[in-house]
């Protein structure tokens, strides 16, 4: 029976975990000294779940070293009377400090890492005891001070103490441990008889200080390279941007005499002959500067999808002499793609393909320490076009003279040129090139023309006083693109400086081709395979033509192709056709009769018109329209126009032509 009780092979069963502790050992638990209960305090007190080794430290003190394990009831009552003979006997005895009464001989029987968390015998005896949770702080402050001193000759190259104003809980119990090593020599602690041990202890104790003193300087060796790191931050951030400069100055040339400036002019290529002594320093000084890397560029800035840019310097194409611009460099002086940008340029370091900007010294024009605040273009307020560009500017200008007569052209105007294949619509926008340009020689004109032919290229650049920027039809699909999107940038970059710009482009539909072949695929594909996010590309660039109320103005006229025979080229038209506020319409017919130009004048028009025209030329403009609208056949009325333009000097001429000849005859049946 007593076997089955007690477990296999004689030993006691385990008491499962939900279960209370009973007997001696809750007692035990409950009269443990607050030391030895670790840092819970009540609430270590009264958890009744045992900590690792409570068993067995109970069982060494109800019975000596070597008996028999007790089993069942009535050996557990004989090991608790004897546990009550042995509290009895040693009650009489000097207990330790800290030790609650009644725990006897169980002191000296508890480990020697349980013997450690006890508080040792302050030096003064006199002192009145106090729970130790109270007077942590100053206990350990009262026991680190002669430790310290102790410690001294053994913690010599180490750094100095730890604060004492605030002390953690680690150092009170370094605290409590240091004072039994002040008075290992005459103070002996009760049930300890072997000095050896005592010493032993001390030299632990005093390993372990020594070793938290390392380990406090340690830390705050790199608390001091963190606060030195971080005071060093800010003034990293202050510092402007690194520039390298030449080797050579004006004022270190100035010093030289004539006859080595002349030497240094030599050996540099400059020619010498006739110049001054300032001149001489200027041109030693440029040429140093240029052989050792440091140019003075300008050039457009064209900022790629990643933040960074390269400076355009040979129109608007890359090229091998393209300067390389910063994110940094972007950012702080404020640039924006399309800017004409002047700086100095560093050399190429290791592994660099092109020079870069390290000095921005003047952004379209304008020196960079009056640029400030620049105004950006979506905040300039649109108005319609009141200010007419005249076309006419000669008596064999029939073309000008005809759109000034049909379709009048304003400075904001978002123009369309409707045309079908061969009927003159290069030719139209070359002639309104020159009209402009003798008319409005203030006007910025740009000319794009996309995917042509490399012989209109040519033309275009040799009868167009303006900037011709052209991406012929054997060139990728993204340089089309890239193209056409710097052109419109830096046409916005001169409207917010207040310019009135124009801009002639030769194809809206070839350039919506481009963008259809470069847009991923979206799944939404309308008639004619194009994409639905294709066209929003192409829209922005011709919506940005507008009328800017305060100044600048930015005219876009692009031709539109009608009539190829293609699904695609219809459905662009047909997305096109309402967003032009002027339409100049070509007619095939007209062309295959050489009758030019072969515009249509009835189909022709312009929004708003009488914001352009004069007010006292306005009413026999519009008899002339409905004289050319009554006619039956667009041919005649266009061959008539012509032949009564050619006979007169100016429109002001052949206005007032016309209306003497209305007051003779009847309006419908009068011939211009």
């Amino acid at each position: 029976m007593l076997h089955r009780a007690a477990g296999h092979h004689g030993r006691p069963r385990r008491r499962p975990l939900h279960q209370p502790v009973r007997g001696p050992l809750r007692r035990h638990l409950r009269e443990r000294p607050r030391a030895a209960r670790g840092r819970g305090g009540r609430r270590e007190q009264l958890r009744l779940r045992p900590r690792r080794g409570d068993h067995r430290r109970v069982r060494a003190q109800r019975e000596p070293r070597g008996a028999g394990r007790p089993h069942g009831r009535r050996h557990r009552h004989r090991a608790l009377r004897r546990a009550q003979e042995v509290r009895a006997a040693s009650a009489d005895r000097p207990r330790p400090r800290g030790v609650p009464q009644g725990l006897g001989e169980s002191a000296e029987r508890m480990s020697e890492n349980e013997s450690a968390t006890v508080a040792p015998e302050a030096p003064a005896p006199a002192a009145k005891p106090t729970r130790r949770r109270s007077t942590s702080v100053n206990a350990g402050a009262a026991a680190k001070a002669p430790a310290d001193k102790a410690a001294e000759p053994q913690a010599e190259a180490a750094s100095p103490a730890p604060r004492t104003a605030k002390t953690p809980r680690k150092s009170v119990k370094a605290g409590g441990q240091a004072a039994p090593q002040q008075g290992s020599g005459t103070a002996k602690r009760p049930g300890q008889n072997s000095s050896g041990n005592k010493g032993g202890q001390g030299q632990n104790q005093g390993n372990r200080q020594k070793q938290n003193n390392q380990r406090q300087n340690a830390s705050g060796g790199k608390q001091n390279n963190n606060n030195n790191r971080r005071q060093r931050r800010p003034h990293d951030n202050n510092r402007g941007p690194r520039e390298v400069q030449p080797s050579v100055s004006r004022d270190d040339l100035a010093k030289l005499k004539v006859a080595e400036l002349r030497e240094k002019a030599a050996e540099l290529g400059v020619d010498a002959a006739g110049l001054k002594k300032a001149e001489l320093v200027e041109a030693v000084f440029g040429a140093s500067v240029k052989a050792e890397g440091f140019i003075e560029v300008s050039g457009i800035l064209d900022i790629l999808a990643d933040g960074y840019g390269f400076l355009r310097t040979q129109g608007y194409l890359p090229s091998e002499t393209d300067c390389y611009v910063g994110l940094s460099t972007i950012r702080r002086n404020g640039l924006r793609k399309g800017d004409m940008v002047s700086g100095q340029t560093r050399p190429a370091r290791e592994n660099e393909k092109y020079a870069a900007i390290q000095k921005v010294t003047a952004i379209n024009g304008t020196p960079i320490e009056e640029c400030g605040n620049r105004v950006r273009f979506g905040d300039l307020t649109p108005v319609y076009p009141d200010e007419c560009f005249h076309m006419e500017h000669g008596k064999n200008t029939v073309t000008a003279r005809v759109i000034d007569l049909v379709s009048p052209i304003g400075k904001g105007q978002r123009g369309l040129i409707v045309s079908p294949p061969k009927a003159g619509k290069t030719t139209v926008l070359k002639n309104i090139a020159a009209a402009i340009t003798a008319n409005n020689p203030d006007v910025h004109l740009m000319c794009l023309l996309v995917d042509e032919r490399p012989e209109e290229v040519t033309d275009m650049e040799r009868s167009i006083k303006g900037e011709v920027v052209s991406s012929t039809f054997d060139m990728p699909t993204e340089n089309h693109i890239a193209v056409s999107e710097l052109v419109i940038e830096r046409a916005k970059r001169l409207v917010e400086c207040g310019k009135d710009v124009v801009v002639l482009l030769d194809s809206l539909t070839r350039l919506a081709r481009a963008y259809n072949l470069a847009q991923p695929a979206s799944g939404r594909i309308l008639s004619g395979g194009v994409d639905s996010t294709a066209l929003y590309p192409p829209k922005r660039f011709l919506g940005a033509a507008r009328n800017i109320e305060g100044g600048g103005s930015l005219t876009i006229l692009a031709s539109a192709l009608i009539d190829t025979g293609s699904k695609m080229d219809e459905v662009i038209f047909e997305e096109f056709k309402g967003t032009g506020n002027m339409e100049l319409k070509l007619d095939r017919n007209l062309a295959d009769r050489r009758i030019f130009p072969a515009i249509d004048p009835v189909a022709s028009g312009t929004r708003k018109e009488e914001l352009l025209l004069d007010p006292q030329e306005a009413p026999l403009i519009w008899a002339v329209r409905r004289i050319l609208s009554n006619t039956n056949s667009t041919e005649r009325a266009m061959d008539m126009l012509i032949k009564s333009l050619k006979q007169t000097e100016t429109n002001q001429e052949f206005l007032l032509r016309t209306a003497k000849k209305a007051q003779h005859t009847k309006g419908d049946a009068i011939e211009i």
